[in-house]
């Protein structure tokens, strides 16, 4: 090998060893998908994590899908929360006992003082610990507690950190947050 093609060699090494500083290096965030699981009678209307998401949840129901995304870290860590809010409907099959006809002027009037009793919530939230990001998964409790967990397992697997059961029952009373 000549001088001249060792030296060209040497410099593309040096050149590829420097340029790999300029890598980037692994994100500290990512962007997870959202899922939803009621575990009660009401229905969500729509809720967020940290701004992101949304889809609806009947009572006693799991949102049958993903909305994007909860920036997390990649790595959990103490103290991680995530703010989650949802607008709640207390009698999500009450249109069912009026007496008006679907979509008639009478039921958009009763629809419109329905909808005055839909409450809205905001809670911050602690992360359950995970080892890898994966999904975001937002179970609404009774007394409107909210559990999260951001891991790569899923509900019904022994390693979820919940074991909530479908459907459960709001008590007389609610403790006091």
């Amino acid at each position: 090998m000549s001088e001249a093609v060792t030296r060209s060699l040497l410099v593309m090494f040096i050149a590829g060893i420097a340029l790999l500083g300029c890598a980037d290096s692994l994100p500290d965030r990512l962007g997870a998908p959202i899922e939803g699981y009621s575990h009660t009678s009401a229905a969500i209307n729509r809720f967020s994590v940290n701004g992101n998401g949304g889809p609806n949840l009947a009572p006693y129901g799991y949102s049958g899908g993903q909305m994007c995304c909860a920036t997390l870290p990649v790595k959990w860590h103490p103290g991680l929360t995530v703010v989650v809010e949802w607008e709640k409907d207390p009698d999500p099959y009450a249109y069912g006992r009026w007496s008006e006809p679907m979509f008639s002027d009478g039921w958009r009037k009763r629809m419109d003082e329905h909808d005055t009793h839909y409450t809205r919530h905001r809670a911050v939230v602690a992360v359950a610990p995970y080892e890898d990001l994966g999904l975001v998964n937002v179970h609404f409790l009774p007394c409107n507690q909210v559990a999260v967990s951001a891991g790569a397992t899923y509900p019904g697997l022994p390693d979820y950190p919940f074991h909530y059961p479908q459907k459960m029952q709001e008590p007389a009373t609610c403790p006091k947050p």
